[in-house]
This record gives structure tokens, sequence and C-alpha cells, in this order.
């Protein structure tokens, strides 16, 4: 008889390799594969410098470097010169979500350091947590962190924006219910508050402020559409202490008033059960 675990287990039987590792290594540190392999190689550098090499030419990995090498492409990989390399790898067997990629020997994103450096690296450690334990659904869990990994690697590769107007925009996400300290929040991007402004409205077309209120506003809709809150409610959860002023924002941006948006998209009554 099989038990529970097992039963799991077999349901998440591995299809192919997935495993990876942590090094740190000095500047002698080099793997040569002159026939290139038969999976996915991903690596993100924790600190130091490494390089990736192939026939179309050499990429460098600093901190925050994301690095994919593509099976069947002859490749060498290392420290770089008078450097450290401290990074995470991981082999892999395709997943759909390459194909968001493009279609180089060698692809590097950078995640500069903050929220999404260290999600990329609590990603890696779940994988790496993941494939050694081999817990039931764990080659599951693994591709899961993967996926993420590569659309975050896709999402910086498609990147339009100043990185630091890109940083801007996650905090004024994360933070959207707290009070805005502009004065903070240039601080956190490394500009001043009139460059931040300006580089701003440059980038985005909007103010600091209008943005916020945009995802604000946005953000209440869908409370009082789909959560069930009243207009007082949402105004207050996403960060409006003055009614009135969120009310006068929200009929400008949706054409009514709160209350007519949230009568408007209420469900229709439930009908009683024919006889």
């Amino acid at each position: 008889m099989i038990g529970k675990n097992e039963k799991e287990i077999r349901r998440d039987e591995p299809q192919g390799t997935l495993f990876g590792g942590h090094y740190d290594e000095g500047g002698t540190y080099r793997h040569r594969r002159p026939q290139g392999m038969n999976d996915w190689l991903l690596f993100f550098t924790l600190e130091g410098e490494g390089y990736l090499r192939t026939p179309e030419g050499e990429r460098r990995c600093g901190p925050g470097s994301v690095g994919l090498l593509r099976p069947g492409i002859p490749h060498e990989y290392g420290t770089a010169a008078g450097m450290r390399w401290h990074f995470y790898w991981v082999h892999f067997q395709k997943l759909p979500e390459i194909d968001y990629l493009p279609n180089d020997e060698t692809i590097v994103a950078s995640f500069p350091e903050g929220n999404l450096f260290e999600r990329v690296r609590h990603a890696f450690l779940n994988i790496l947590s993941d494939s050694r334990e081999r817990t039931g659904f764990w080659h599951t869990l693994c591709e899961n962190s993967l996926r993420e990994i590569i659309l975050l690697s896709a999402q910086q590769l498609e990147q339009r924006l100043d990185p630091r107007i890109e940083l801007a925009l996650r905090h004024l996400s994360r933070r959207m219910s707290s009070p805005l300290r502009i004065e903070e929040l240039a601080g956190e991007v490394g500009l001043s508050v009139s460059r931040l402004s300006h580089l701003f409205k440059q980038e985005t077309g909007e103010s600091v402020v209008e943005h916020l209120n945009r995802l604000r506003l946005g953000q209440a809709a869908l409370l009082m559409e789909h959560m069930g809150r009243t207009a007082t409610e949402a105004a207050l959860d996403v960060g409006f202490n003055n009614y009135n002023h969120f009310a006068a924002l929200f009929r400008r941006a949706y054409g009514v008033s709160p209350r007519s948006y949230k009568k408007g998209k209420a469900a229709p009554p439930e009908q009683p059960f024919p006889r």
C-alpha cells in the first residue's frame, strides 16, 4: 500500500535535471565546456564578479546579475581577473517562460540592491533548499521559483525607464497606503528632491503625486467592486485620510462619485431557486 507522502512524490516525478549550489570562488576559478551542455544554467551573483564566455563574446556578472547559459553552446565561465565570485547556480530543463527572454547565447539581467535583489535571492535559496530536501512536490516548487526568476529577468530586460525611476515606482507601489514623504523617496533612489521630481515627470509623464493618486484610486475601485468595501473604507484602505479629497479625485478619474461607482458595480441580488 502506498502512503500519502509517497503518492505526492510520485505525482511530482522529476522531468530531467534540476539541482544547484552556492559557490564563493577566487580568481583562478573557471569551468569550460567546449561542447556545451544538455540543460540550462542560471547564475546569480551576490558579490564580486564573474564572466560568461561563448562564441558570441563575453558578458560580466557583477552583484545583482542573473546570468543564463543556453544548452548546446560552447562556453566558459569563471571568476573575473583579480576578483572573487560569490554566486548561486542552478541547472534545469527548459521552461516555457524562457521564450520571454532574448534568443542570445548568454543573457545577463541586472537587479539593483533592494526589493528585486532580495526577491531573486530568496527564489534561489528556495530552489537550493527544495532540490536538496526533495519532499513532496519539490520539483514543481523549484520550477515555480525558476519561473519567477526568469520572468523578473525578462521584465528587467524590457525596462524602458531610468533605473532610479523604476525603483521609485516599486517603492510607491509597495507603500501605496503610507503617507508620501518625497524627501525619503528621493533618498532611497539616490536623487535630490528636485531631480527626482523632474526625472519622474520626464520618464512617466506624470508627477510623483499624480502617479501615487492613480495607484490609490485604481486600488480603491477594485476594493469597492470585488471586496465589498464602502467608499469610505476603500479611501482609508489606500491611504486617503480626507474623504472629500478622495471623492473629488475619484470623480475626476472615473466620471462618477465613489458611491455611485460602487452602486453601479454591485452584484445583482441573488435569485431564489425555482420551485
